[in-house]
């Protein structure tokens, strides 16, 4: 239209001539004309001003310009591929009297605004990625540009979802309401996924063809072996997976396959056909394998790492892996060796010096270079974080020599923190950059680090059972006490030192008042990784009912626990720095009365004990870790009262031996008035990735409450109550609660009759747990995480350890969702069936809140 409109008024028939305003005056298109620029009027334009229009036309009084030529032509065009304007023309308005004077009037015809985007036949989550693809404005003109070049963004994204099929039509309507506006929908039409129903490998026959399939990662067939598998076509993938194919044969020793044809076409609707032709080649065995340039490291400690023979097939892939990493995390290669060293600037090149028959000579060139020291350690993005919070905790330091695995475990520890966006620091495209300096030897490292808020508020309340429940708690994770009395620090705590303080009040009213606060240093003095840990606790839960006879509250059943809990912990160098042995005394007081839920219902008894406490935690990030694991062992002790005594209190005599007293003949009282036992524990877990985000957690616990004395037998607190979601409810203190799924609560505990107490009481003094979860995210952001899991359980408790059986264990299986909120900590909800209890058992709904091991 443009091109048509130039003609009209630039390239008129050759006897049109346009009058000036002197009559004697002619402007013959015929034959070109040199006019001086007298002026240039714009019109038509509403929201570019004559200004702008004008700066881009380049036309402007006092410049000599021919009429007609490719200088007007060029101006039309040029305002024309703007795409602001719809149409576009230029024209002589008048001539001067001496004719040599031309007034240029350039007419424009502005393309419609967008008022509205919107989409059809996209969810609401797909929308919100398109618009952050698009970056479509309001208010902006539409062209056909902009209609082509979102069109194909929509299609590319659809196609990475594997709707190669798609359809995007914009559809352009009048807006009714607002003047001059337009309406622009992406009628999006994805149809069926286009999935690969089958792949040939044609010349494939020395090595099974499910090895290869297993080796291609993102192409994948309909095939059993591929059952769990995704089956879309990924286009982008499409060559990487080729390369893999050859990577499979060349493990194999086939040194010189290749896939010299392949070709993609529909065997019916929406259902691709693959076909690859495959040449194998000859398969090649190592010769003689020689390094040149080591000084550093030995012939025989560099085979040690290789672990290639002669005569052993050649497998270029994993000869590659052995020397430059890309393997297993747990793998050593000869690159990580030298770069664990310092030696940074390390160069290795293996060449195929000789190939004799099917064999193959190889000579693995190494560069050492110098040893590279760290210069300056940059840290970016802690706008609330202390600096000196993310320095002490990384291993990397100034004039240290550069060690690859410090380097690895620094950001392993920056993403542990809970400070910082675990996902972010871990990308190696923004979170971290190595700035090396050959001239000088030396390196730079920068981490890049992004906040996340790490403090939880807990604010809740409800009704249920008669009561109101009111609960109000926060936990600020990176408390300073450094800066508690500065002022501008109080917003709404000072903040920055990666301190826990921790509040928390829960009450119904008379029922039940808890009341727990905390404070954790996790390094004193800020010399070392040496915890301190400050707890103390009061809970208080009665029968609370109105008597009707009376008309009064009546309080006549309760138990009260208050106590306090000190503890140091230290990270250790031995076996590795992985490990922490943390130490702690604390004193607990129960109080209770007609209180029929223990081994005696109504009396005081003090608990005084020591914990141990050694634990090693490898994992890659606190909330959804990848790899690693975590360990700990712990021991809680009492000292060993009735071993010391020599009253017996039942019969008021003394005795040489503590094991002659008759505890049976004792009142709760004095009984029970200094608990004793020694609880031991031990929490295993590990994290497998398998592929992609896809992780494998397994998971083992084991606990037993054990005594002294058999004639005093067990503690009444301390013990485990096993079933149901773990959350402990009122019961908080006294007990440790173990989850189950699939089960109710509590209902895996055995129960007991006991002369302390008017009911049957919960004796669990031992038990086991298996947990297996396959894990996959559905969010890795750093306003929430989310991930999915299906999980097998098993565990039972026993009242003695004499009735312990690791395999008589009551089963479950199910799935379950993971939400964690900066502001709110994790929540989840299970669902789990339970096999082998039909009471308890059964289909069952769970939910967590809160981290359980």
């Amino acid at each position: 239209m443009t091109i048509k409109r130039l003609y009209i008024v630039l390239s008129l028939v050759a006897t049109l001539s346009l009058p000036a305003f002197a009559d004697d005056i002619v402007v013959n298109y015929n034959q070109p004309k040199q006019y001086i620029v007298g002026g240039v009027t714009v019109e038509g334009n509403k929201y570019f001003s004559s200004k702008q229009i004008l700066q881009v036309a380049a036309l402007h009084e006092g410049m000599k310009v021919t009429v007609p030529s490719d200088d007007i032509s060029n101006i039309v065009k040029r305002l024309y591929l703007q795409r602001y304007f719809e149409d576009v023309s230029m024209s002589i308005d008048r001539i001067s009297e001496n004719g040599d004077t031309a007034y240029f009037k350039i007419g424009i015809i502005e393309r419609p605004r967008v008022s509205q985007y919107t989409f059809t036949g996209v969810k609401k989550g797909e929308q919100k990625e398109l618009e952050e693809r698009l970056k479509l404005r309001k208010a902006g003109p539409f062209s056909d540009y902009i209609a082509k070049t979102s069109s194909d963004i929509i299609k590319r994204y659809f196609k990475e979802k594997g709707f190669q099929e798609v359809i995007v039509e914009p559809q352009v309507k009048k807006d009714t309401i607002v003047k001059g506006g337009i309406r622009v929908n992406f009628a999006v039409n994805r149809q069926q996924k286009v999935r690969v129903k089958k792949i040939n490998f044609n010349g494939l026959h020395s090595v099974k063809e499910s090895k290869v399939v297993k080796g291609m990662k993102k192409i994948k067939d309909m095939r059993f072996q591929n059952f769990f598998k995704s089956k879309k076509f990924d286009e982008k993938e499409y060559d990487n997976d080729k390369k893999e194919i050859v990577n499979v044969l060349n493990e194999e020793g086939f040194r010189d396959a290749a896939v010299v044809r392949d070709s993609v076409y529909y065997m019916e609707p929406f259902r691709l056909g693959i076909d690859y032709d495959i040449v194998e080649g000859k398969k090649y065995y190592f010769r003689n394998i020689t390094f040149t340039g080591n000084s550093v490291y030995d012939t025989q400690t560099l085979n040690n790492i290789l672990q290639i023979n002669k005569g052993d097939v050649y497998d270029v892939v994993n000869m590659e892996k052995r020397i430059f990493g890309g393997g297993k995390q747990t793998d050593y290669d000869i690159s990580k060796l030298y770069r664990d060293n310092g030696y940074l600037f390390f160069n290795v090149q293996p060449v195929e010096v000789a190939i004799a028959g099917d064999s193959v000579d190889v000579e693995i060139r190494i560069v050492e270079g110098k040893p590279a020291t760290l210069n300056n350690i940059i840290i970016n993005g802690n706008d609330l974080t202390s600096e000196r919070v993310v320095r002490r905790g990384i291993f990397t330091r100034p004039g240290y020599l550069f060690s690859q695995t410090d380097f690895e475990r620094s950001i392993r520890e920056i993403a542990s923190m809970g400070q910082f966006d675990a996902e972010s620091i871990m990308d190696p495209t923004k979170g971290y950059s190595l700035l090396p300096n050959q001239n000088d030897n030396t390196v730079d490292i920068v981490y890049n680090v992004t906040e996340k808020p790490s403090s939880t508020l807990e604010l809740s309340g409800g009704w249920g059972g008669n009561t109101f429940v009111a609960t109000v708690g926060v936990s600020f994770n990176n408390f300073s006490t450094r800066r508690f009395f500065d002022k501008g620090a109080w917003r709404p705590v000072p903040l920055g030192d990666a301190q826990n303080l921790s509040i928390r009040f829960q009450t119904n009213g008379t029922y039940y008042t808890s009341f727990s606060a905390s404070f954790t240093e996790p390094w004193l003095f800020g010399k070392k990784p040496n915890a301190l840990s400050l707890a103390g606790y009061y809970s208080r839960q009665t029968n609370s009912y109105i008597s009707t006879y009376f008309s009064i509250l009546n309080n006549d059943q309760y138990m009260e626990v208050y106590g306090f809990s000190a503890g140091l912990g230290k990270r250790l160098k031995w076996p590795d720095n992985y490990f922490t042995l943390y130490n702690s005394l604390s004193w607990q007081t129960y109080s209770l009365k007609d209180w029929s839920y223990f081994i005696f219902d109504t009396g005081k008894s003090h608990n005084l004990s020591y914990t141990f406490a050694l634990s090693r935690n490898s994992t890659d990030q606190q909330i959804y870790p990848r790899t690693g694991s975590e360990l700990s062992f712990t021991l809680q002790l009492t000292p060993p009262y009735s071993l010391l005594r020599r009253f017996d209190h039942g019969t008021g005599k003394w005795v040489k031996n503590p094991m002659d007293i008759d505890y049976d003949k004792q009142t709760s009282q004095q009984r029970y008035r200094w608990i004793e036992y020694h609880k031991w524990s031990i929490k295993f877990a590990n994290y497998t990735k398998l592929v992609g985000d896809l992780v494998l957690m397994a998971r083992f616990q084991f606990g037993y409450l054990g005594y002294y004395n058999k004639n005093w037998g067990y503690s009444p607190f301390e013990g485990f109550r096993v079933g149901g979601d773990g959350m402990s409810g009122y019961s908080s203190y006294g007990t440790e609660v173990i989850s189950l799924r699939g089960y109710t609560n509590y209902s895996l505990t055995p129960t007991s009759v006991t002369p302390y107490s008017s009911g049957e009481v919960y004796v669990g003094n031992v038990y086991d747990k298996f947990t297996i979860e396959l894990r996959y995210p559905l969010v890795l952001q750093p306003q929430s995480t989310i991930f999915a899991l299906i999980f097998l359980e098993g565990g039972n408790c026993w009242s003695d350890i004499k009735n312990f059986n690791p395999f008589q264990i009551k089963r479950s299986a199910g799935v379950g969702v993971r939400v964690f909120l900066p502001m709110v900590g994790l929540l989840g909800v299970d669902w789990g069936y339970g096999f082998d209890d039909p009471v308890n058992g059964k289909s069952q709904f769970h939910f967590v809140i809160g981290q359980q091991f």
